[in-house]
């Protein structure tokens, strides 16, 4: 009880509001008690403005009570207070969408998701043994934080100072250069915790994400490459390296489980989008875990398919859009997903070139080919044309509502 009458103390600024409050609930009262009993025309009007005049003081008292504390709390959003209010209600109605991958494909796809809805799932590979993420995973024995960084960055509602704090990277010399300040406070967070998945869910409070992100195994996994020549490469961030055709991938150990709350997710799914991003180092990894596969079959969701723009040097050299899902059902079961969306942008002959040196093109659109596998191609314009070649992330965001609409037969969503 101490405590709550701390709320009265001077200098907070809320006992007026309190007491305005108590004045119109006092006169709405009253003004309704008048109104039931007297019979007197003149009297009910003078109860009928008393109702209205105590219902008035009660929400200017409300509304400023609230003002107060947004004001001592959150001073720099105070006047975007509706704004934020109005906001969150919406994206709480949205669709239950699980988005699978990894890397900056699937944080493209995030940025435009986090607009339409807060019930956002990102369920990501934890295969990456590179750069800053492969060290503090060999230093620290934990999982590797980058790919689940870029994703609650993506997600992110706080100030855009704390986005950038977490994508930092250090330069200077010395043992921090190369790791980013996000993969440092997660994998701290994680020894502090003594659990990855805890750790993932603090960062999630101090950025405010719009949604959730999920590891898909909290297994130490490795991912092995075999190609067609025979060899075999060990190591995410070594394949593409390789620059051999790959045959197909696997995770070590093939036994690792699937993170729990990612196979909650994918059960109360209303769309699963797989990709966009790196087919064998980012998208089948998760396909891989046992129990994955099998919990998408058995979802009634939209699932669909996002195909990479241009083609990946050392992965998916030459690779059209049926190659792609080729690979991706050889690697998980036939019926995987029902659409594939694809661009058909134009993109200059000089942005081509760039990426011709880079060994990279166009995935070509082999339509045909595709929906013989029963597959619906939904192609768009959809590219966000810069310095790279990226998918729009709120183009991509509103044509998966409207597949997902027209699939269930309700037209568009909005």
């Amino acid at each position: 009880m101490k405590s709550k009458l701390r709320w009265l103390y001077p200098g907070i600024g809320v006992k007026r509001w309190i007491f305005l409050s108590a004045v119109g609930i006092i006169l709405v009262s009253l003004s309704s008690a008048s109104l039931v009993k007297s019979k007197s025309y003149a009297s009910n009007i003078f109860s009928g403005l008393g109702l209205v005049f105590g219902a008035l003081t009660i929400i200017i008292g409300i509304r400023e009570l609230v003002t107060s504390v947004v004001n001592v709390i959150y001073p720099e959003r105070s006047k975007e207070l509706l704004e934020v209010f109005l906001e969150k209600k919406r994206l709480g109605k949205g669709p239950n969408i699980v988005a699978i991958g990894g890397g900056t494909g699937l944080s493209t796809l995030l940025q435009g998701l986090k607009n339409i809805t807060a019930n956002t799932t990102a369920i990501v590979t934890v295969a990456d043994d590179g750069g800053s993420s492969g060290r503090l995973r060999r230093d620290f024995n934990t999982l590797p934080p980058g790919d689940i960084r870029n994703c609650l960055v993506a997600l992110a509602d706080a100030q855009p100072l704390m986005r950038e704090l977490f994508q930092y990277r250090f330069e200077a010399e010395g043992d921090l250069k190369g790791h980013s300040f996000g993969n440092l406070f997660i994998t701290a967070l994680s020894q502090i915790t003594g659990d990855f998945e805890k750790a993932i869910k603090e960062s999630s409070k101090v950025l405010a994400i719009k949604g959730r992100v999920i590891p898909a195994t909290t297994a130490k996994v490795q991912l092995i490459a075999e190609h067609i020549n025979g060899k075999e490469t060990v190591g995410e961030s070594k394949i593409p390296q390789a620059k051999l055709k790959i045959k197909n991938v696997r995770l070590e150990p093939s036994n690792c489980e699937p993170a729990y709350e990612a196979i909650e997710a994918i059960n109360s799914a209303e769309v699963i989008v797989f990709g966009p991003g790196s087919l064998y180092t980012s998208i089948i990894p998760n396909l891989l875990v046992p129990g994955m596969s099998e919990a998408i079959n058995r979802s009634n969701a939209t699932k669909i398919y996002v195909c990479n723009i241009m083609t990946q040097n050392g992965e998916t050299d030459g690779y059209s859009v049926f190659d792609h899902i080729k690979a991706l059902l050889d690697h998980s079961s036939p019926g995987l997903f029902q659409y594939c969306i694809v661009n058909l942008s134009f993109i200059s002959e000089a942005l081509l070139s760039r990426y011709k040196q880079e060994q990279s093109s166009v995935v070509e659109p082999d339509i045909i080919k595709v929906e013989k596998l029963g597959i619906r191609a939904i192609v768009r314009d959809l590219a966000d044309l810069g310095d790279v070649v990226r998918h729009n992330p709120f183009k991509l965001a509103e044509l998966i509502l409207e597949v997902m609409g027209l699939d269930k037969g309700k037209g568009k969503w909005f």
